[in-house]
C-alpha cells in the first residue's frame, strides 16, 4: 500500500465506567488524526477539549463500542500479548499512547511518533476506539 495512510477519530463525551475504577473523561470533544508514514512509523496528532487539569490516560482500546464505556470498548488493544506499558517501553500494549495533559484552558495538543501503531494489515487500529481517561494512566 502506498504512503501516507491516513485516518481520523472524533473524540465526543462519552463518560462512561471503564472499570476499576476508571472513567472516560466526561464532556472532552475534539480530533486525534493518524497519519502511517511508513511500515514502522504513524504520527498521531490531537487536540482534545474539555479537559479537567492534570494528566488524563490515552488509550486505543479493541472494540469500537460504547454502550457500555470502557467495559464494552475492551481493554486496551493488545494483539501481541503484551503487559501495560508506557509509549516509549519495549514491553507494552499497541494501545498504550500514555498521557496527555491539557493546559490552563482545558486543551490538549500533541503529537506522537508511535513505532506500534499501524493503519494496514492485521493489527490495524482502524475501526477500534481511542479513550481520553478521566485520571492518570499507571505507567
Amino acid at each position: 500500500m502506498p504512503y501516507p495512510i491516513k485516518a481520523v477519530c472524533e473524540v465526543g463525551p462519552e463518560g462512561k465506567p471503564c472499570g476499576g475504577g476508571a472513567e472516560a473523561a466526561p464532556g472532552c470533544t475534539g480530533m486525534i488524526h493518524f497519519e502511517q508514514t511508513d511500515a514502522d512509523t504513524c504520527k498521531i496528532c490531537y487536540e482534545i477539549k474539555g479537559l479537567t487539569p492534570g494528566k488524563h490516560g490515552f488509550h486505543v482500546h479493541e472494540k469500537a463500542d460504547f454502550s457500555n464505556g470502557c467495559t464494552s470498548a475492551g481493554p486496551h488493544y493488545n494483539p501481541f500479548g503484551k503487559t501495560h506499558g508506557a509509549p516509549e517501553d519495549e514491553e507494552r500494549h499497541v494501545g498504550d499512547l500514555g498521557n496527555i495533559e491539557p493546559d490552563a484552558t482545558g486543551v490538549a495538543r500533541g503529537e506522537i511518533s508511535d513505532r506500534l501503531i499501524k493503519l494496514e494489515g492485521e493489527t490495524s487500529v482502524i475501526g477500534r476506539s481511542v479513550m481520553v481517561h478521566a485520571d492518570p494512566d499507571d505507567l
